[in-house]
């Protein structure tokens, strides 16, 4: 899921964005893969917060304790993953850029381990969750110069709509070819989350417990084949 925002202000080379484009589209996948298997297992989503809340403020209204606690458990783990994933991101430390697939694939790998000799909870099933897609929602945090957010639907679509619009309207070549390329930096990143979502009920009944080590492994993957290094530049 995820927005383009305002521009920032970095020199940035063509193969580094090509790299961004296709880390944001990758991890979009995983977004929405993830965020089916919430749903399928757990009735609840595991990225797209603003969903939860709303539930969250029903199930408060409603007095439904047991939605109370799974959405609250899930908002404060996502923000808790976040809040590590940034941490990581602003140290110092060029090393680090690959540190978060590393942890959030151990998380799931071992979250599946766990699950083939354990019934875990559901609370601590989606807190798990939760917060590997809070650390994974802050592993690209622009393409080109802009700023992007991983787990937003809603806002994609609006930044997709309006890019088109400006498009349309704007009589300039210049921005009319950068506002074409958000536009299709942002369909992309739409189809690959719809396309992880359509892929998750397809891999849940044939992997069961396992269902998980796809994305753990589709992580390390990524992280071995794509310049990581030199893919998110550091305010």
């Amino acid at each position: 899921m995820i927005i383009l925002f305002s521009q920032t202000e970095f020199t940035i080379t063509p193969d580094q964005i090509r790299t961004q484009e296709k880390l944001a589209v990758f991890l979009a996948f995983i977004a929405g893969y993830l965020d089916a298997v919430g749903i399928l297992k757990w009735k609840i989503y595991v990225s797209f917060m603003s969903g939860n809340t709303t539930q969250l403020g029903v199930a408060l209204s409603s007095g439904k304790l047991v939605v109370m606690i799974t959405t609250f458990a899930v908002i404060a783990c996502f923000m808790l993953g976040i809040y590590a994933g940034t941490c990581l991101s602003l140290w110092k430390n060029s090393k680090t850029q690959t540190l978060p697939f590393y942890i959030v694939s151990g998380i799931l790998l071992i979250y599946t381990g766990v699950a083939q000799y354990y019934n875990i909870s559901i609370v601590l099933s989606i807190a798990v969750i939760g917060f590997s897609t809070g650390v994974m929602n802050t592993i690209v945090t622009s393409v080109g110069n802009q700023n992007i957010n991983t787990d937003f639907v809603t806002g994609t679509l609006n930044s997709l709509s309006r890019s088109i619009a400006m498009l349309s309207m704007s009589g300039d070549q210049t921005d009319k070819k950068q506002y074409k390329i958000n536009a299709m930096r942002l369909s992309l990143l739409w189809i690959g989350f719809i396309s992880g979502a359509f892929t998750s009920p397809f891999v849940l009944p044939r992997l069961g417990n396992w269902t998980l080590s796809l994305p753990a492994i589709a992580l390390v993957i990524c992280s071995l084949l794509l310049p990581i290094k030199n893919f998110n530049l550091k305010k």
